[in-house]
C-alpha cells in the first residue's frame, strides 16, 4: 500500500522523532539511558507521574513496534461483526479507511478467553509463553558507537568539514534518531537479568556495503524519483539544514562505519 510522504516529517528533530515514533516510548527510554541513576531515584523522567492504580512491578519492557505487524483484529481485539457481515458490504454509508472496503472479511483465528481476566485473545498466541522457553535463544542486531566513537560534546555541524565531528553531525541530519549512545555493554546490562549474552560479532563491514549497494540502486533515475525531487523542491529551497543533509554528496553513515566510529553488532543473547 502506498502512504503520501509528509513533507514535515524531513525537519523533525531527534527529540520530537523519538517523542512522536513508538507512541513516544523512545522519550522514557532515552532518559533511563542518559542518567539511569537520577530516573531509578526519581521513580520516573521528567515530571513526577501519577501514581497508579496498582504499584508497579516490571522491571523491564520489551517494547515491539512493528510496521507492517498483525492486526488487532487477529491478535487481541475480536470484532464479532464481522463474521456477522462476512462477504457483504458493511451497512454504513461512509468509512474512513485507508482503502476502499469492499465487505467484511472476519478474522480466520478463534478467540478463547486467558487468564484470570478473561481477556480474549487469538489462537495465534494460545502458547506465547512457549515460544522462548528458559535456554532458548533469539537473534539481535543493533548500531552502537564504535571504539574511534568521538565526545558527543564535539559533535558540531560547523566543524572542519571531513572531520569526524562533521561527519556525525552530518549523520544527524540525514538521519535523525538513527543513533543513541549507547554500547554494547549497555545492551548486554539492559537484558539481564532475563538474558545473557551468547556470542557476539561485528556486522560493520557488512553493513558499509550494504549501504553502497542501496545507494547505487537508489540513484538509478526513475520518473518516480524525479516527482519525489520536485515535491521536495520547496523544502529545499527553504530549508538550510535540508539542503546540507540531502545535498552533500556523502554517505555520512557509510563513512562513519568506516572509521568506527559507529560498529554494528550481531548478538546471540539466551534466555536465562
Amino acid at each position: 500500500m502506498h502512504h503520501p510522504f509528509p513533507l514535515e516529517h524531513l525537519a523533525l528533530t531527534r527529540r520530537e522523532l523519538l517523542a512522536r515514533c513508538g507512541m513516544g516510548l523512545g522519550t522514557l527510554a532515552l532518559g533511563g539511558m542518559l542518567n539511569p541513576q537520577q530516573a531509578a531515584a526519581n521513580g520516573g523522567i521528567g515530571v513526577s507521574p501519577p501514581m497508579p492504580h496498582f504499584p508497579a512491578k516490571a522491571k523491564h519492557v520489551i517494547h515491539l513496534f512493528m510496521n507492517g505487524g498483525p492486526s488487532h483484529v487477529d491478535t487481541f481485539d475480536p470484532k464479532p461483526s464481522l463474521a456477522k457481515y462476512a462477504g457483504q458490504k458493511l451497512p454504513m454509508e461512509y468509512l474512513a479507511t485507508e482503502r476502499p472496503t469492499g465487505a467484511a472479511f472476519p478474522s480466520p483465528f478463534k478467540f478463547r478467553k486467558y487468564g484470570q481476566s478473561g481477556i480474549e485473545v487469538s489462537d495465534l498466541f494460545a502458547n506465547v509463553a512457549s515460544v522462548l522457553p528458559v535456554g532458548g535463544r533469539f537473534y539481535l542486531q543493533t548500531m552502537v558507537f564504535g571504539p574511534n566513537m568521538i565526545p558527543l560534546a564535539d559533535v558540531d555541524i560547523d566543524a572542519p568539514r571531513e572531520s569526524d565531528a562533521w561527519y556525525l553531525a552530518l549523520l544527524g541530519r540525514q538521519f535523525p534518531g538513527s543513533w543513541l549512545p549507547l554500547g554494547l555493554e549497555q545492551i548486554v546490562r539492559c537484558a539481564e537479568p532475563h538474558f545473557r549474552l551468547v556470542s557476539s560479532s561485528s556486522g560493520r563491514l557488512d553493513y558499509i556495503e550494504t549501504i553502497r549497494q542501496w545507494r547505487q540502486r537508489f540513484g538509478a533515475p526513475s520518473m518516480q524519483k524525479t516527482l519525489l525531487k520536485l515535491r521536495l523542491a520547496p523544502r529545499w529551497l527553504t530549508s538550510a539544514d535540508f539542503r546540507l543533509a540531502f545535498t552533500s554528496g556523502v554517505s555520512a553513515n557509510s563513512v562513519c562505519f568506516e572509521r568506527e566510529l559507529l560498529e554494528h553488532h550481531r548478538l546471540v543473547l539466551e534466555k536465562r
